[in-house]
């Protein structure tokens, strides 16, 4: 992995660990549905992008 690609890698890990917490947040004050359905596409974006990433 180069340099750019680990500091992306990096960059995903860190959006990922902010947004798993809103996302339980979200389920337990379940008046929003949308924004479950948001976060869960936003996570299920980045772990793919970052799983591309491992694999180069």
């Amino acid at each position: 992995m180069d340099k750019k690609a680990k500091k992306r890698f990096d960059v995903i890990n860190k959006k990922l660990q902010a947004l798993r917490p809103r996302l339980a947040g979200a389920k337990e004050q379940a008046d929003d549905l949308d924004e479950i359905k948001e976060l869960e596409d936003e996570i299920a974006k980045l772990q793919a992008e970052a799983a591309e990433l491992k694999a180069k």
